[in-house]
């Protein structure tokens, strides 16, 4: 009778360790049913056990990524090993919400997961324990590493070397792909006489604010940098020439209409771009750069304040 007391009271303590472990556990059999569903699953999700046992975790989480899923599932059965995935490959299996505040800066949960074979008496595999790490701080901090040699300290935008890397890939891309996509040059006017007028401080101000409406106005896709001083670099992804400049224009347009205020002093400035379309196949790189250069240099020498696009000029002009 002591040893079955024993054993019930190590059962007790397993259960306990299994529903308050800062993991989540999930055990599934070879329909995706679910068959255990510990506390951590139960507070992130909202889903009680009971809620959930003995449906298709496919059914429970409709935006799980189906595919990858069932074959990293059915690769365990399968082999009888573990598989493993990291928050660099795919950032999480189950969008949940980030709740720890030290990692304020991600609302969803990055995660690693290991995928368990389950043995049962006679050897067979005919159940997976997948278990849930929650990684968001170590990943959080992670890319704000990386970030911080590749991003512009004063505009939060990629630095020109990270630029260009992006430049080299996107052109690449739609070199093979045959698409066209856009790039933008263009700088602030009259950008020195604002730091002599009013001090190298207010300048950083004005940079920053031109930075600012590029982030808000350009497109998740779309990569933008600072190519050096007053001058920015953006590429449209996806974007032609007729596209390029309506986005060009809203760009100028919005930057013209912007105040900054330093020392009490109110500051209003315009930017000149240029605009160029993706070279045609076989051209290199830099000249799609060159492209966007000489539109802006027109823009400057023929006013200021507007968008010209390389395709109109004539290089005799």
């Amino acid at each position: 009778m002591i040893g079955e007391a024993d054993s019930i009271g190590e059962l007790h303590w397993l259960l306990g360790i299994i529903q308050n472990v800062d993991v989540g556990l999930v055990v599934i059999d070879r329909d995706c049913n679910i068959r255990l569903w510990n506390g951590f699953m139960e507070n992130h999700s909202g889903q009680h056990p009971t809620a959930v046992t003995g449906k298709s975790i496919f059914e429970i989480f409709h935006d799980v990524p189906v595919d990858w899923l069932q074959s990293k599932i059915d690769s365990v059965f399968l082999l009888k090993n573990s598989a493993f995935s990291t928050w660099q490959q795919r950032k999480n299996i189950i969008n949940f919400k980030s709740y720890r505040p030290i990692t304020g800066k991600s609302e969803s949960m990055f995660q690693d997961v290991t995928f368990l074979p389950l043995s049962a008496i006679n050897g067979e595999i005919n159940h997976v324990c997948i278990i849930i790490y929650d990684v968001t701080e170590m990943a959080v901090d992670e890319i704000a590493l990386a970030q911080m040699g590749r991003t512009d300290a004063l505009t939060k935008l990629l630095n020109r070397g990270a630029w260009e890397e992006q430049l080299n890939a996107e052109y690449s891309r739609v070199q093979r792909s045959g698409m066209t996509s856009a790039m933008l040059m263009f700088d602030i006017d009259h950008f020195k006489l604002v730091n002599d007028t009013y001090g190298h401080q207010a300048g950083d101000e004005v940079i920053r604010a031109v930075s600012e409406l590029v982030r808000e106005t350009k497109r998740e896709s779309d990569i933008a940098g600072r190519y050096g001083g007053e001058e920015f670099a953006v590429i449209l992804v996806d974007t032609d020439e007729e596209g390029a400049l309506i986005y060009a224009e809203r760009l100028r347009e919005a930057i013209a209409a912007t105040t900054v205020t330093h020392n009490h002093h109110n500051i209003q400035f315009t930017v000149s771009i240029g605009v160029a379309e993706s070279p045609h196949l076989g051209t290199p790189s830099k000249e799609w750069i060159e492209s966007a250069d000489n539109a802006l240099y027109y823009a400057k020498e023929h006013g200021r304040n507007q968008t010209t696009l390389y395709s109109s000029i004539s290089l005799d002009d």
